[in-house]
């Protein structure tokens, strides 16, 4: 068997290199093949970034910016929130709004539609997530139908679920998980891998051709360390599938035989024993989570692989004004958008 190229790959502080300024909640990062990056941003809207630095910012047309927010606790819980983000075929740009609980859609003037603000004729709730498969559908995930989603940090909440937007319209595909947050395909879309935040794990399931998801099962270990919330992930050529702990600030890749590599660690010990165990106790509070989270860019959220080799690695995060990046021994799997 040809060796991993990870083994024995970690990235020290000192590899870390940043781009971008002044950015408000890059939670997630898009890149191009023509190097240009584009980051959700929390004054409503997405930073567009070339690889010489230069960067513009995409508002859209309507609604409160979380910029407006007036304390730490309301920041991350009232007003627009882009979050999750995927390119259209025809250029546009999905949303997934965390703040306003809908999918919109911008175009590159800024001028936004709402897709979907409700399912089964319920409102959708904290929609989190966004991606676009090659069969041209959406697939959707709800974190939480909690409206303070603050309140669904628990070991015992699992009302998140993932909903598929095709040409029948939007319809929920799998439910009952714990505070779901981003979703990937594998190389070629044979199942979906699931990070559920609050079960401290990776799911996936089988995909069949009409997009039914079916035998879900654990993918690597059943809990990713202590401290160890998942948020984002991304595939790489190899087959790996790298992910962040958020508040722990660590990036981890799991392998295809589902062994856990820790690949970058910005851990505070103290602050993250402490928000597990009050997690533990079903006890979180804003303060615990808020003093949790690295020095490198505060709560690592999602991981891309970008570059023109795409072996560049951009760290989204909640807290963070930059996005930090480091070099790769292995390229990313490119994404639905990457030859278009």
């Amino acid at each position: 068997m040809a060796s991993n190229p990870i083994d024995g790959f970690q990235v020290d502080h000192a590899d870390i290199k940043f781009i971008g300024k002044d950015l408000q909640r890059p939670e997630c990062i898009l890149a191009k093949s023509t190097g240009d990056l584009w980051a959700a941003d929390a004054r409503g809207g997405v930073v567009k970034i070339t690889p010489d630095g230069r960067q513009d910012i995409i508002t859209q047309h309507f609604g409160e910016t979380f910029s407006q927010a007036q304390n730490a606790a309301t920041q991350f819980t009232e007003g627009t929130l882009p979050n999750g983000l995927a390119f259209a075929k025809n250029g546009n740009i999905y949303i997934s709004n965390f703040g306003t609980d809908v999918l919109e859609v911008m175009e590159p003037n800024g001028k936004t539609t709402v897709l979907y603000d409700e399912i089964d004729g319920e409102p959708i709730g904290k929609v989190n997530f966004v991606l676009r498969d090659t069969k041209e559908r959406l697939w959707l995930t709800v974190s939480t139908r909690i409206k303070n989603w603050m309140e669904a940090i628990s070991p015992n909440v699992s009302d998140g679920f993932i909903a598929m937007a095709d040409d029948r319209g939007l319809r929920i595909m799998t439910d009952g998980l714990s505070f779901t947050n981003e979703i990937r395909f594998d190389a070629n879309e044979e199942y979906l891998y699931i990070v559920e935040t609050c079960g401290q794990r990776i799911s996936r399931m089988k995909v069949a051709e009409d997009g039914t998801l079916s035998q879900r099962e654990v993918f690597g270990p059943t809990q990713l360390g202590s401290g160890g919330f998942p948020d984002g992930i991304a595939f790489d050529s190899h087959g790996n599938l790298w992910g962040t702990l958020v508040m722990s600030d660590q990036i981890f890749a799991i392998t295809p035989e589902g062994d856990y590599r820790v690949i970058l660690d910005d851990r505070v010990a103290e602050t993250e024993q402490a928000l597990e165990k009050a997690f533990r106790a079903d006890a979180v509070t804003p303060d615990h989570m808020l003093a949790a989270g690295g020095t490198i860019a505060n709560w690592f959220a999602s991981v891309t692989f970008g570059g023109l080799d795409l072996k560049t690695v951009y760290i989204g995060s909640l807290r963070g004004t930059r996005i930090p990046y480091f070099k790769s021994p292995v390229a990313g799997l490119p994404m639905a958008h990457w030859a278009e």
